[in-house]
């Protein structure tokens, strides 16, 4: 068993702290809150021991809970997604972060927020079924598509990590998979993936996008696998030409809900955070069968907070190192050791 050391709890928010995102080269960590901000951390300049501090507090662009961030992939940009019902849009041409664009529509909470690996499209969803597609020209978003093909609360929307295909996460146990036809520029589902029980709370694409991990409700994690034309052992045919089967199920292992989970692009390492408040790490088995893959628990943090874990990410250019989220009001910096 591996070991999760803990590096550095960071305390700023008040009242729970809902999601921690990092800056694409790793070197700055955003949190968003119950507290309507986005803190900014950074590690400390000229510091022997070069701690993380808070190098910005983002204010007063939401009126309600701060549900998720996301920073753009140049790093230029973040995206809050409000309870409120908005999307507010942060810049930093006057050398410092401020809001500079609100996205309206949504009818209820927005649950997240994901940019496309271009940059130019934006996804968003909220508890009134909708995924919302933007497309971004010059500072300037427009809504290219509303598409309402889940029956219940969306909670999560990532991008493929290579191509602009888009996951989502539901409150209706399933997760769908959308991409636009280039004939008619039309947004559709190509692909719903049911086997959980109950809501999926995340999802988290693989480093070559030919698989999704997801987390649920249900106390399970499961592992999606696409198979393009000519390899379909798959079960779930679609009108993209693929199909997707779910290849693993982990189960066992969690005793409530998983809120969040994190495949990392360096190890292939998955992480969890549980409503137990443990977080979890999870590797394939080097010997299992691509087409049946096993994965074996590698570490588990008990009491990692002392409430809810609702958030985890890997840092993307540092193998190891890991942030995570809480009901307690804290961020954490740990560090995971083979």
């Amino acid at each position: 068993m591996g070991t999760l050391v803990l590096k550095q709890s960071l305390s700023r928010h008040r009242g729970r702290v809902w999601n921690v995102c990092w800056h694409p080269k790793g070197i700055y960590l955003a949190s968003c809150g119950e507290d309507k901000t986005i803190v900014i951390w950074g590690k400390q300049n000229n510091a022997q021991d070069r701690k993380w501090v808070v190098k910005a507090i983002l204010t007063e662009s939401h009126t309600r809970t701060i549900r998720e961030i996301a920073w753009s992939p140049c790093g230029n940009y973040i995206a809050s997604a409000s309870f409120d019902a908005t999307t507010a849009i942060w810049d930093k041409k006057s050398g410092q972060f401020e809001c500079n664009t609100t996205l309206e529509g949504h009818e209820n909470e927005v649950k997240s927020v994901s940019w496309s690996c271009s940059g130019q499209l934006l996804a968003t969803c909220s508890r009134d079924k909708s995924v919302w597609i933007w497309e971004v020209n010059n500072d300037e978003y427009e809504c290219a598509a509303v598409i309402n093909a889940h029956t219940q609360d969306v909670k999560k929307v990532r991008w493929h990590p290579n191509e602009e295909i888009l996951a989502s996460a539901s409150y209706d146990n399933t997760v769908m998979i959308f991409k636009e036809d280039a004939a008619d520029n039309d947004w559709s589902c190509v692909a719903t993936l049911p086997s959980h029980t109950s809501t999926v709370w995340s999802l988290a694409w693989d480093k070559q996008g030919n698989r999704i991990a997801t987390c649920s409700d249900d106390q399970t994690v499961k592992i999606w696998q696409e198979y393009k034309p000519g390899n379909e052992t798959g079960i779930l045919t679609t009108n993209s030409g693929s199909t997707w089967k779910c290849v693993c199920t982990i189960s066992g292992y969690h005793t409530r809900t998983i809120y969040d989970i994190d495949w990392c692009k360096t190890t292939g390492l998955l992480v969890t955070a549980c409503g137990d408040d443990i977080i979890r790490i999870f590797k394939e088995d080097s010997d299992s069968d691509p087409h049946q893959p096993t994965f074996t628990m590698v570490c588990s943090m008990d009491t990692a907070h002392t409430q809810d874990v609702n958030s985890v990410q890997w840092n993307p250019t540092v193998p190891g190192q890991l942030a995570s989220a809480s009901d307690d009001g804290l961020v954490k910096i740990w560090f995971y050791n083979e």
